[in-house]
């Protein structure tokens, strides 16, 4: 069985001219066999170490000897080779003129020390950094050592970092003092070295930095790895802000795990909805074709506004004196887009359990709420907006009138404001019970929705709304698989990406998801607004014929609650 992975050629290489491979005459062949006329032309055009494919330009270029050998005990004096093409002799003069190449480790790569926190926040980040170099002092060894036990994130985030360092250490021709090759664990993407601190470094850091603590042993490592490696660039990860701004202080380079963030800026995050030009209609309108089926108007458009739309993607026209156009995006064909006008939820008529939106944005999460054909929703916006009254008014209409699904499952991350209280008493939905406030107020409300019921009738549909409701807890849904349920998650931007991931696979056949959250109250530590499982989810799915977003601007809540989101 083949002993190495086979290097794929590039799509660039395709569009190279094909050249002619000049043979040499088979006595000569025979009499004078040479290295380099056994190797196929294609072996001196391409290089598959290149990571990412090189240009066709790059390919044509004749690759160089390496410098571990002498260059003048390979090349060969002509008359010995009379076969070989007469550029190839003058090509090895040249190369022996040359000075001795530096090993490819250096060419360019970069060194990257990292932190104990980046390998425990994300295990995979050692294959993360491309064709650079990475190095772990012996303090992050240790650290990881200690971190290792127990059923928290961060300890199985340990203990499968130590695993990815074991397999590199134990691969086939692994030598820890010449690096390990990271892409020898089936990670081809990961093109550089890692490397370990075997031998004790020499640093230069002021006395003031105590000596026994670990961050400091890292800068320590990071200050001797810059000097012995000038002028290579030495940068040092680090999810920690303190520890970057001493290392910062103390002139060295360094930065932020990066990888995890979905977006750098949170103005960038996708909206869900696109307002069309001034001028959509003169632009396009010659071309609009438009047809009516059932209570919807359909309009199929073409122009320049086509490639920046998306699969449920919200559009909307207001201008002055012409007629407003409220419609999503169902179908992108080409340079073709068809439009779906919305049902208007804001008309009494059709309101659901008795809630009609106020607003643009919340009559836009209506339509995703009650369209069966959408699998998955995610709502964000500010406090007030009013994310949780809908979800949860469009899960009781297709619970109990429409018999779509069975049951409301709702949970949220329980992450609190301040300090804990401690333990709760009672079973799982009892314990869940002081979580579970925005439920109670959200049901208070549903439920005053029906007047002509009387106190007896609204006491029963609260009733018949509290069977059909279950309030479950995160910890528990490894392994679980819901049928026909529909599921709200509260609080959404308190999740990591693994734990929404682990959430949304939970769904079977039937089942609809709605994660709600505001990014600008997110309660736990070591989680920002770039990193958050609602933003990743947000980024992730939009574009997939069965998912919709839409981020709600105005706050229905009070006027009280809605100048205090805006001023505070």
């Amino acid at each position: 069985a083949p002993t190495k992975r086979a290097s794929l050629l590039p799509a660039e290489a395709f569009d190279a001219p094909a050249r002619t491979v000049q043979r040499p005459a088979r006595k000569a062949e025979a009499s004078t066999p040479h290295p380099a006329a056994e190797r196929p032309q294609a072996a001196l055009d391409f290089d598959p170490r290149q990571a990412g494919g090189a240009p066709a330009e790059a390919l044509r270029e004749p690759v160089e000897l390496p410098a571990a050998e002498p260059v003048e005990a390979r090349a060969e004096p002509a008359a010995q080779a009379p076969a070989l093409a007469p550029a190839q002799p003058a090509r090895r003069a040249q190369a022996a003129s040359r000075p001795a190449r530096k090993p490819r480790t250096g060419e360019g790569r970069k060194l990257f020390v990292l932190d104990t926190n980046v390998l425990m926040h994300d295990p995979m980040s050692l294959f993360r950094f491309e064709e650079h170099d990475i190095f772990l002092p012996m303090i992050v060894l240790e650290e990881l050592d200690g971190h290792k036990k127990g059923t928290t994130e961060v300890a199985r985030n340990a203990r499968q970092a130590s695993r990815s360092l074991d397999a590199l250490a134990g691969a086939q021709g692994a030598d820890i003092a010449s690096g390990l090759k990271l892409d020898t664990t089936g990670h081809p993407e990961a093109g550089g070295n890692l490397f370990f601190q075997t031998q004790p470094l020499v640093n230069h850091l002021p006395a003031s930095l105590p000596q026994g603590k670990a961050d400091n042993q890292i800068l320590g490592v990071v200050a001797a790895l810059r000097e012995q490696h000038a002028p290579r660039e030495v940068v040092l990860v680090s999810k920690d802000i303190n520890m970057r701004v001493k290392a910062r202080a103390l002139g060295l380079i360094t930065d932020d795990y990066q990888n995890d963030k979905t977006l750098d800026d949170l103005d960038l995050l996708y909206a869900g909805a696109l307002a069309l030009p001034p001028d959509f209609w003169s632009k396009h309108g010659k071309t609009v074709e438009s047809w009516q089926s059932g209570h919807h108007t359909y309009y199929r458009i073409s122009g320049p506004i086509v490639p920046s739309l998306l699969i449920n993607q919200f559009v909307f026209f207001e201008a002055p004196g012409e007629p407003s156009l409220y419609a999503r995006v169902t179908e992108i064909r080409g340079k073709t887009a068809v439009l779906k006008t919305l049902k208007d939820y804001g008309h009494l008529k059709n309101a659901v359990w008795g809630v009609t939106t106020r607003n643009r944005e919340q009559n836009f999460a209506m339509n995703l709420l009650m369209d069966p054909e959408v699998d998955f929703v995610t709502l964000t916006g500010t406090a007030g907006t009013g994310k949780t009254l809908m979800a949860l008014a469009a899960g009781l209409t297709q619970v109990l009138d429409d018999r779509r699904y069975t049951e409301i499952i709702m949970t949220r991350a329980t992450v609190s404001v301040g300090e804990d209280i401690g333990f709760l008493p009672g079973t799982e939905e009892e314990k869940m019970g002081p979580w579970m406030g925005a439920l109670d107020d959200n049901l208070e409300v549903l439920a005053k929705t029906d007047n002509g019921a009387g106190e007896w009738g609204r006491a029963a549909t609260n009733e018949l709304i509290r069977s059909r409701i279950k309030i479950k807890s995160m910890n528990f849904m490894r392994g679980r698989t819901f049928l026909n349920k529909y599921v709200i998650i509260d609080e959404a931007q308190n999740l990591t990406p693994k734990q929404m991931k682990t959430l949304i696979t939970r769904a079977g056949p039937g089942t609809k998801i709605i994660c709600m959250g505001n990014l600008a109250q997110i309660d736990t530590p070591y989680l920002t607004e770039g990193s958050s499982g609602l933003t990743f989810a947000v980024d992730k799915f939009k574009g997939w014929p069965h998912s919709g977003h839409i981020t709600l601007a105005r706050g229905e809540r009070s006027r009280l609650a809605d100048f205090a989101s805006e001023v505070l």
